[in-house]
């Protein structure tokens, strides 16, 4: 499922791709109303939902959204700052679906994005194809949903995604900084490394049948972690 994401802030853009990366979507990132565009132009048809900045260097995401009702009946979300708000609702009236205030938090604008892609029944068919196995549990990445032989494990939002990273490098070690780096919040906030040492406890804690004899985040001494090395090539 690719969503098509027009963002100018290179900072913002990036986290957004790698948040939306890790829960299963493509992401077709462009950085004007330009290269915006072209895609809607030639790709649109690959496309299952756009996120559109509404302000850019060379445009709007209200012509972009305009674009698109003409070609297709696609799910558009708006990202807006807190002083275009008011300036909405002319998205809305050409047919967006939704819009997200800046700052915001990841685990709301996914849940945003799924509410939306619900309406256009666009999410069940995608659900079956988008499960990760690791040991004794899936991660069921559109839902953001894990599960332990069949039942659900609760996760923060950050212990969700520092699962997913662990998820997409089995068998790699993965050194506290690597970790530290990926963990990013587009709301600005970031991981400290005493606070990566308690979500790592948390998660075996919650995942690990013996939390002192981890299997599934195993500790690599003097260089890091790494995620069950004997799931990895199952």
């Amino acid at each position: 499922m690719r969503i098509l994401l027009v963002e100018d802030d290179k900072a913002i853009a990036e986290g957004l791709r790698y948040s939306l990366v890790q829960e299963g979507y493509q992401v077709q990132l462009c950085d004007s109303a330009t290269s915006a565009k072209q895609v809607i132009s030639k790709e649109l048809s690959e496309v299952s939902l756009c996120l559109f900045d509404v302000s850019l260097p060379d445009g709007t995401g209200y012509e972009l959204c305009q674009l698109v009702k003409e070609k297709q009946d696609l799910p558009v979300i708006f990202l807006t700052a807190l002083d275009e708000e008011v300036n909405v609702v002319m998205g809305l009236d050409m047919g967006a679906d939704d819009y997200v205030t800046k700052p915001f938090r990841i685990r709301e604008l996914i849940s945003r994005i799924k509410t939306v892609l619900r309406r256009y029944g666009k999410q069940a068919s995608q659900t079956s194809q988008h499960i990760l196995a690791m040991g004794p549990l899936q991660i069921h990445t559109l839902e953001a949903k894990v599960f332990k032989r069949g039942k659900e494990m609760v996760l923060t939002a950050l212990e969700y995604r520092l699962l997913m990273i662990f998820a997409n490098h089995l068998g790699q070690v993965m050194t506290r900084s690597q970790l530290l780096e990926q963990i990013w919040d587009v709301g600005g906030e970031f991981v400290n490394d005493n606070t990566l040492t308690v979500y790592i406890k948390r998660l075996r804690l919650k995942l690990e049948d013996d939390p002192q004899n981890p299997v599934i985040i195993k500790t690599v001494r003097g260089l890091g972690y790494r995620a069950g090395d004997a799931y990895a090539s199952k």
